[in-house]
């Protein structure tokens, strides 16, 4: 593929509720843009984007997949994620990488938890959007109510560039509102409802630029040259957010979005300046998209293809990179070796001559490059944030049905973490078991199929563990001195240490607060060790300790006997008497639970939520059904399944993803502990 420029490169995201047609639109587009022959489609599972063997059988995104193609002079480099909320953590990574995203929405559902969700994180993160109303082909779809819904929900701001002519089957065609042609050939309706969009359009606009609102006040129109130019300049800045509409699957206002995305969406050069630092100082660093400048880019996904081997997806930020070149893996400290570069189409690897600043690329085989990882010149490395990927919440024990997948499914399981970081594989000490951790029930059914498809490991999956975590709600003070004395070199080790609550969500931070070298400063670092060490099992349940601060502040030494080993013990041991006197608390995931069921089970659902710690935040009325919004401990969802179609006979449906953490109340935390001590106890006594 020929090399582009920064100024002509469009690098988006497509977000939105599962089932709103994101990979349809994917197809739609790259068919549209002449990148592929023929539109495939989900039915007949020869999608593009949709190309892995689970998602063809599951009819549904289960991955991020890049499609790189040219339209009109323009490279555009576009992101398909999942809508599934358990797979949120694609969306997280891919975000990082792009300029924009699209919203779409499902014209006949509407507004749904997922759409709400996509455009919040992409507000969050500072991406201007567009939404596209999809599939106004269906029966009951209604543009109407999912623009009066969109301005409700995202406010004014977000105002139509295109309306439908027609509706459901009749639906032929769109008209553009910022420069509207033929208006005559349509009917009395659909022009007094275009003249209101365009009114609205205009209004909205003028009001991003006083000059502009000024003429407008004062002649009561716009031109249609300064309207387009105000637009741009407003979808580039966040101040208004453009509502498409369309049909993929009919490939019905396909067009018109593919050129809204050439010339209303920012390039990376019409971006803010990316920050970072030098890896040598810490100094911050603004980067624009210079290919003139050094290497430096962020690793968002990594792909575990069976016969390709690991493939590295990142986003450049400043300078170039040639094939057979090399780079420095900035978070390991180590040199990368790389061969061809390639951009993907789905599957299909195209070369690339070189990638540079504000471009998307892909090497394969990197020995020590994972997601997250920042890339760079060897002479000037620098480091970008670390994407923050949310931590699974919740736990299944896994167990390899044969001896055969025994040995096979380390290498296939280490793939698997490494291509998705929401997905994280532990021991447990205690019990011996292997536990497979995720962001949900199809989360981790996913990645049980994917072994099984992609690598031939069969496994069992047991009863899900709770993440419980301990915690501190006051100040500890403890003091703790370590001697041992035995034939030869004995261990003396001395500290004194306080422990004191931080923010939620804060996890760990260590203090050396000690003067005048009552602790020399390598036995601190092994205090620091200790209490790693002690965080990992809480002494309330044996939980991991978060969100505290451990600060330690005096202590003796020996002149023979202080060594390593003795600090770190004595640090341990501080660590757990400080936090005992601290009002140790459990704490335990909540889970956001969408609830859908028919209107006459209300009452019923609401009982059995109160029944599980459950709290109704809202309910929003579909048609003849209720769709609850409630947060609920995890504890309590696991067998909830059952008992929902038992209530509902088979009819209702939740979703749900994980929350926050907060504090167990005080009779359940002691059911917690008691059985925590209970299993110790077995375990002690086999």
């Amino acid at each position: 593929m020929a090399i582009f420029e920064a100024k002509d490169i469009r690098n988006i995201i497509l977000l939105g509720h599962s089932g709103c047609g994101k990979t349809t639109l994917a197809e739609a587009l790259i068919f549209a843009g002449g990148a592929i022959p023929k539109m495939g489609s989900i039915e007949e599972g020869n999608t593009i984007s949709d190309y892995n063997e689970d998602e063809k059988e599951k009819k549904h995104s289960a991955g991020t997949s890049v499609l790189s193609f040219a339209y009109g002079g323009k490279k555009i480099n576009m992101i398909d994620v999942p809508g599934y909320t358990d797979f949120a953590g694609e969306i997280i990574g891919a975000i990082r990488a792009v300029d924009s995203c699209i919203v779409v929405v499902n014209a006949a559902s509407g507004i749904e938890i997922g759409t709400e969700r996509a455009y919040r994180m992409a507000r969050e993160k500072g991406v201007p959007c567009i939404f596209f109303i999809n599939m106004l082909d269906k029966e009951h779809s209604d543009y109407d109510k999912c623009f009066e819904d969109i301005q409700n929900k995202f406010r004014k701001h977000c105002v139509a560039v295109d309306a439908p002519i027609g509706k459901e089957s009749a639906f032929k065609e769109v008209a553009s509102v910022v420069m509207p042609k033929n208006i005559d050939k349509f009917s009395d309706s659909d022009k007094a409802h275009l003249k209101r969009l365009i009114d609205g359009l205009t209004e909205t606009v003028a009001e991003t630029n006083d000059a502009l609102l000024e003429k407008y006040l004062d002649k009561g129109e716009l031109g249609a040259e300064e309207l387009s130019g105000a637009l741009n300049k407003a979808i580039h800045d966040g101040a208004i957010t453009p509502i498409l509409c369309g049909s993929a699957r009919k490939s019905i206002g396909i067009k018109e979005l593919l050129d809204t995305i050439i010339n209303f969406l920012p390039s990376p050069a019409d971006r803010p300046k990316v920050d970072a630092v030098k890896q040598d100082n810490s100094e911050k660093v603004s980067l624009e998209p210079n290919p003139n400048a050094p290497f430096a880019a962020l690793v968002f996904k990594t792909l575990s293809d069976p016969f390709l081997g690991q493939i590295s997806m990142f986003r450049v930020f400043s300078g170039k990179l040639q094939p057979n070149g090399t780079f420095v893996n900035v978070n390991k400290g180590t040199k990368e070796k790389i061969g061809q570069l390639f951009t993907l189409l789905g599957k299909t690897q195209v070369p690339m001559e070189s990638v540079q600043a504000g471009d998307i690329a892909c090497v394969a085989k990197l020995k020590d490059t994972q997601t997250g990882d920042s890339i760079s010149d060897e002479k000037k490395p620098l480091k970008f944030d670390d994407i923050q990927f949310p931590e699974p919440a919740i736990s299944f024990s896994l167990k390899p049905k044969t001896r055969s997948d025994e040995d096979k499914i380390s290498g296939a399981l280490h793939k698997l973490t490494a291509e998705d970081p929401t997905f994280k594989i532990t021991r447990d000490e205690q019990t011996k078991e292997m536990i497979v951790s995720g962001m949900g029930d199809i989360h981790i059914g996913t990645m049980v199929n994917r072994m099984k498809m992609r690598y031939g490991v069969q496994v069992d999956i047991g009863t899900p563990k709770v993440a419980y975590k301990e915690t501190i709600l006051g100040k500890g003070d403890a003091q703790y001195r370590h001697k041992k004395q035995t034939g030869g070199a004995g261990q003396f080790a001395e500290v004194w240490m306080r422990v004191e609550p931080l923010p939620r969500g804060a996890g760990f931070e260590f203090v050396d607060e000690v003067v005048g070298g009552a602790i020399p400063k390598p036995f601190v670092v092994s205090c620091e060790k200790g209490v790693k060490t002690a965080l990992q099992s809480g002494g309330l349940a044996g939980f991991p300790v978060v969100d505290l601060k451990a600060i330690v502040y005096d202590g003796k030494t020996h002149p023979v006997d202080s060594k390593d080993i003795a600090f770190q013990t004595a640090a341990r041991h501080a660590f757990r008497e400080s936090m005992l006197k601290a009002r140790p608390v459990i704490l335990e995931p909540i889970m956001d639970v969408d609830i859908i069921v028919p209107d006459e089970f209300m009452g019923n659902i609401a009982g059995s939520l109160n029944s599980r710690r459950g709290r109704v935040m809202g309910m929003e009325p579909g048609d003849g059904s209720q769709t609850i919004k409630a947060k609920i401990p995890l504890e309590e969802m696991y067998k909830y399944v059952n008992e929902l179609k038992s209530i509902t006979g088979g009819r209702g449906t939740y979703s749900m993803t994980f929350s926050h953490y907060e504090i167990v109340p005080s009779n359940t935390a002691q059911v917690i502990i008691d059985k925590a001590k209970q299993s110790k106890k077995e375990e002690a006594e086999e």
